[in-house]
C-alpha cells in the first residue's frame, strides 16, 4: 500500500472513529437522567426548552398561594378527629421544585425539611403494593384479600368479597374497626370535620368512598403479606435504591403495633389524618415522583414494573379521576390545561407531586392551596 492510500486509511479510520464516538456521545447525552444520592443537577430554564419568564411567573404564583392550615397544625383534631399518632409543632412555608428532564429548573422555599405529606402516603402505599405484586406476594389483583390474609378482619360474608383491586380504586366497602376507627365515619369525636352521614353499604367494587380507615386495613393486609415494616420495604426497595436521604420518616399511630411471626411491627397509615404518616423533604417527594415519571425504572433497575405503573395511572369504573392511590387528570378536569396523561399524588394542605409524561415534568408544590392554576402556568411556561 502506498503512503498516499495509508494516509487516506488511517484518515477514514479516524473519521470513522470519530462519528461512532459523536454518536456515542450524541447517545449518552440523550439517555434520562437519574440524579445520584446526594446530588442533583440544575439547568438553567432555556437548557430544558422552558421560557424563564413565564417559568419565574409560575413559580412568584406558587409562591404566593400558600394553604390557610396554620403552621402549627393546631386544627389537626378540628378538622379530622382524636389523634392517634403524632403531629410537629410547626411546618415550613410553601415551597416547591421544578424538575424537567430529570433536572432541576426552580426551586423555591425551604426544600429540605421533612415534613408530614399527608396522603401523598397512599400514593407510597402503593407502590409498594407493585412490589408486592410483582414478587407474587398478592396472586392477583381481583383475588379476594381473604384469601390471602386471615387475621379476621375478612370472615363477614360481606368483607369476604373485597379484593386487592377494590382496596386500590377505594372501592373496597370494606365494614369494620381499626386502630379504634370505625369505617363507617360516624362521630364528630373521632371524625371532627371529616364524619360522613350513616349511608347503606355497597358490595365490594361497586362505589368509591375515600376512607382513611378502609386505606388502614389495607396497609395492615399488605404488612402481613410483606412479613416486614412497610417503611423498611419502602426504604430498601424503592427509596435507598433511587438515592433518596435518610432523613424522612414512616411514623406509625402509638397503637398500631401487631405480632408478625413472633416479631412486633407497626402498621402504618396511608397519610397524616390522625397523626403520623410519611413525613418527608421536598427533595425526596421529588426523587419518588422522578421514579414514576419514568415508570417505575430508576437507571438501569425496573423497581416497580411498568405495567403496574400503567394500572395504576388508569382511571376506575366508579370513582372520580382516581387509580390506585393517585389522582388522574384522565378526564381533563382536575387540572385543566395540563394534558390528559398527567397525575398526582395528593395530601391535605395541598402537598402535591404532579407527574407530567407529556412533558417530561415533575413539580412538587408543599403547602399550597392546591390551585390547577399553578401547574398550568409552569406548563405553560414550556416552548411549544
Amino acid at each position: 500500500m502506498s503512503q498516499r492510500l495509508r494516509q487516506l486509511s488511517v484518515a477514514g479510520l479516524f473519521l470513522v472513529s470519530s462519528g461512532l464516538i459523536a454518536q456515542s456521545v450524541s447517545a449518552a447525552s440523550d439517555s434520562p437522567y437519574y440524579p445520584p444520592a446526594g446530588e442533583w443537577a440544575h439547568k438553567k430554564p432555556a437548557e430544558v426548552g422552558m421560557d424563564a419568564a413565564k417559568l419565574a411567573e409560575a413559580v412568584s404564583f406558587m409562591m404566593s398561594h400558600e394553604t390557610n392550615r396554620p403552621p402549627d397544625f393546631s386544627d389537626q383534631e378540628t378538622m379530622f378527629g382524636k389523634l392517634l399518632g403524632s403531629v410537629p409543632t410547626e411546618r415550613a412555608a410553601t415551597n416547591g421544585l421544578i424538575i424537567r428532564h430529570g433536572y432541576i429548573v426552580s426551586e423555591f422555599g425551604d426544600t429540605m425539611r421533612p415534613d408530614p405529606t399527608y396522603s401523598v402516603a397512599k400514593s407510597m402505599l402503593s407502590t409498594v403494593a407493585g412490589i408486592a405484586l410483582q414478587r407474587g406476594l398478592i396472586p392477583s389483583l381481583d383475588d379476594p384479600v381473604a384469601n390471602s390474609i386471615k387475621d379476621g378482619g375478612y370472615e363477614t360474608p360481606h368483607n369476604r368479597l373485597a379484593t386487592w383491586r377494590n382496596h386500590l380504586q377505594q372501592e373496597s366497602e370494606w365494614e369494620g374497626e381499626m386502630w379504634g376507627k370505625n369505617a363507617n365515619f360516624i362521630g364528630k369525636e373521632a371524625f371532627g370535620n371529616g364524619e360522613m352521614k350513616p349511608r347503606a353499604i355497597q358490595a365490594p367494587g361497586t362505589k368509591y368512598e375515600y376512607n382513611d380507615v378502609r386505606i388502614n386495613r389495607f396497609s395492615l393486609s399488605l404488612l402481613e403479606l410483606l412479613k416486614k415494616p412497610i417503611p423498611d420495604v419502602f426504604r430498601d426497595e424503592v427509596m435507598n435504591p433511587i438515592g433518596a436521604s435518610n432523613t424522612w420518616n414512616w411514623v406509625p399511630y402509638t397503637n398500631s403495633y401487631v405480632m408478625i411471626d413472633g416479631k412486633r411491627m407497626a402498621s402504618v397509615s396511608g397519610g397524616t389524618r390522625w397523626g403520623g404518616g410519611v413525613w418527608i423533604n421536598s427533595y425526596d417527594m421529588a426523587r419518588f415522583g422522578l421514579l414514576w415519571l419514568r415508570r417505575g425504572k430508576w437507571g438501569d433497575r425496573q423497581i416497580v414494573p411498568e405495567s403496574y405503573v400503567k394500572l395504576a395511572t388508569t382511571a376506575s369504573a366508579h370513582g372520580p379521576d382516581y387509580g390506585f392511590f393517585w389522582w388522574l387528570n384522565t378526564t381533563g378536569k382536575e387540572w385543566p390545561g395540563s394534558p390528559a396523561n398527567s397525575f398526582e399524588a395528593r395530601g391535605n394542605g395541598g402537598n402535591i407531586i404532579y407527574i407530567d409524561p407529556a412533558n417530561d415534568l415533575v413539580v412538587v408544590w408543599r403547602w399550597s392551596l392546591g390551585s390547577s392554576q399553578g401547574f398550568r402556568k409552569v406548563v405553560e411556561s414550556i416552548v411549544k
